[in-house]
């Protein structure tokens, strides 16, 4: 994770009103002020509520296969499992893990196509 100055004061910037591209809340692990420019990245979103381990990240690894390097992918979960599995599928697999957030009932999950 990266290391920010003053983080408590970007934190506070982010709450007010900071909305994901289906209307979540993005406050908790997503706290680069980057961030805001990441969402405009996002290339596709991937609905896998109601799933559990390991289909999450299965599904994010075939949806991924379609994108191109670089591009970035919104994987919404509610499966527990999932804040283990994303970072460290992503880290195997050679992707970049940009965090994740709390939506209403599941989690958001933001990744970076490797090449």
């Amino acid at each position: 994770m990266i290391s920010i100055p003053n983080m408590s004061q970007h934190l506070c910037q982010l709450r007010t009103n900071v909305t994901g591209t289906a209307g979540h809340n993005l406050v908790d692990s997503m706290k680069h002020p980057d961030y805001l420019e990441t969402m405009s990245e996002i290339k596709e979103t991937l609905d896998a509520i109601g799933l559990l381990c390991p289909l999450p990240v299965l599904k994010a690894r075939k949806r991924l296969k379609s994108l191109q390097p670089g591009q970035i992918l919104e994987l919404l979960a509610d499966d527990p499992a999932a804040v283990i599995d994303v970072p460290h599928f992503c880290h195997e697999a050679g992707h970049e893990f940009l965090g994740h957030s709390d939506g209403a009932g599941h989690q958001i999950y933001l990744i970076r196509k490797g090449s």
